[in-house]
């Protein structure tokens, strides 16, 4: 009877992702530079598993870095900004949703965390990946070093306002889907070091790699222009994450 009732749960899960994705719009998937990324190549290393996207650089930095994908978004459509983070050094780990929604795998990230337990990591994500990425860091703020927004910002069950984790906030001048009421609201629950950078001319799909967004604003920038700025900004604040914890 156990199981029947979770098979039951899982049903009702997927028949209501099934309803609103119906309702709401239908998945964005990858470009053709987005499938490019995913082919590796000039010292990168890409692990395509079933709940993982792995982009591995010869020399890694600390720290790991773990990325949520966007609502309804498929997570190759990331595989340029975690390609950008690995040519930096920087390991990344696209997680795979189930539904293509991170709102059902809050706690995926600890699968990761698992097979590299003394590797520093950094977790967020775009859009509802990142809200869900600061749930995650909210409940265990001692397994990451931060948390990173894209076009994102966390609700109440993932404040992290009176954690010690470093925190950045990134998003487009031109986006058209952030709830911008919502962002200004959401920093009540961010840690008052929290960085915020804004990218002038970049819109809400431009962290990914998947084409235009229902509801958002065009682009002024160039197709990769955006997730250039993002893994700079990304960089430089991972960089102070790591001058940090030598210096204690």
């Amino acid at each position: 009877m156990r199981w029947k009732a979770i098979g039951g749960v899982v049903l009702l899960i997927g028949v209501a992702a099934a309803a609103a994705i119906q309702i709401y719009g239908k998945p964005y998937h990858p470009d053709a530079s987005a499938l490019e990324a995913m082919r590796g190549g000039h010292g990168i290393t890409v692990t395509d598993s079933k709940r993982w996207i792995a982009f591995e650089p010869l020399q890694v930095k600390q720290p790991d870095v773990i990325l949520y994908p966007g609502a309804w978004i498929s997570p190759e459509s990331y595989a340029p900004l975690a390609s950008l983070l690995a040519d930096r050094g920087y390991r990344t780990w696209i997680v795979k949703m189930p539904f293509e929604l991170a709102v059902f795998g809050v706690e995926r990230a600890a699968d990761i965390m698992e097979m590299n337990p003394k590797q520093p990591y950094v977790i967020g994500g775009h859009s509802l990946g990142g809200a869900m990425a600061a749930r995650y860091a909210a409940k265990h703020p001692d397994s990451v070093h931060g948390i990173f927004f894209l076009a994102a910002y966390a609700d109440q069950k993932g404040s992290i306002r009176e954690t010690k984790l470093a925190a950045l906030s990134i998003t487009g001048k031109e986006d058209g889907v952030l709830n911008r009421q919502a962002y200004e609201e959401g920093k009540a629950y961010l840690p008052e070091s929290t960085v915020y950078e804004e990218i002038k001319g970049g819109n809400h799909a431009g962290f990914g790699s998947y084409g235009m967004q229902k509801g958002d604003r065009p682009s002024r920038l160039k197709p990769d222009e955006q997730e250039a700025l993002t893994a700079d900004m990304l960089s430089k604040w991972m960089n102070t994450i790591v001058t940090r914890s030598s210096s204690k």
